[in-house]
Formats: structure tokens, sequence, C-alpha cells
């Protein structure tokens, strides 16, 4: 799905949302490339990383993790032009959660995007008893 194969009545923005992420876990990057704006923003708010327009943010994907990494989707909600979903990345160091809210403009295109990776941690003993551990 090049960026000519784009299809803007790709109507609901759950479905653009799972077209990235597996457009991403394939290294399909003319098919990642086709669902961003020309001028799509990634945000990351822990690293304070900013990306901005599609050719950047095409190398920040295909170029910026120099080791082996998968995504396995969890879940996706969306909503007009907006989605979030809920992933795990596994890398070298194992899985890891991470949370993306999309925005998407008026052609149906990812306009926004703000990435969440939150660590885990230990949970804390005065709440131990009161969970049940998984």
């Amino acid at each position: 799905m090049g960026q000519r194969g784009y299809r803007a009545h790709m109507a609901s923005a759950h479905e653009v949302v799972a077209a990235y992420w597996a457009a991403a876990e394939a290294r399909d990057w003319d098919g990642f490339g086709a669902l961003l704006a020309g001028d799509v923003v990634y945000h990351g708010p822990q690293t304070r990383e900013q990306v901005r327009g599609r050719d950047a943010y095409l190398r920040f994907n295909a170029e910026g993790f120099a080791y082996d990494w998968h995504i396995a989707v969890r879940r996706i909600v969306g909503e007009g032009r907006h989605a979030a979903s809920w992933v795990e990345f596994t890398g070298p160091d194992g899985p890891q959660p991470g949370l993306c809210f999309f925005e998407l403009g008026e052609d149906g295109r990812i306009a926004r995007i703000t990435d969440f990776w939150p660590e885990p941690y230990e949970l804390p003993v005065s709440r131990a008893h009161l969970v049940e551990r998984y």
C-alpha cells in the first residue's frame, strides 16, 4: 500500500492505527509512510523528542532502532479522528508497554502522534496486601 495506494476513505481511526502498527511490525516503510500526513508531528514526552514531517518520521522509525524489535497490539480504541493504542514493544531489554495517542488530519492520514513508554517499577510495600500480582 504505497503512498499512491492509500485510500482516504479508510474511514475509521481504528483501522488507520491498526494499519500503522501492522506496517511498522512488517517494516513496510512505504505502507507506513502512506498512513502519515506530510506534516505529521511525533511527540515523545518522556524523552522530550519531537520529529516533524513524514520523511523525518520515517527515518526515525526505520533507522532509529539498531536492534531487532517487535510490536504486538493489545488494544486500539478510536472515535472520529482520534485513536489510542496499547502495544507491547519487545526489544533487547524484553517487553515494554507503550501507549500511543493519534490524531488524524482531514484527509484521514495520521497528523499527530504522542507516545508514552512507561517503565515498570516494583510494587510499593504499602499496597502489596491490596492487590493480586500477575
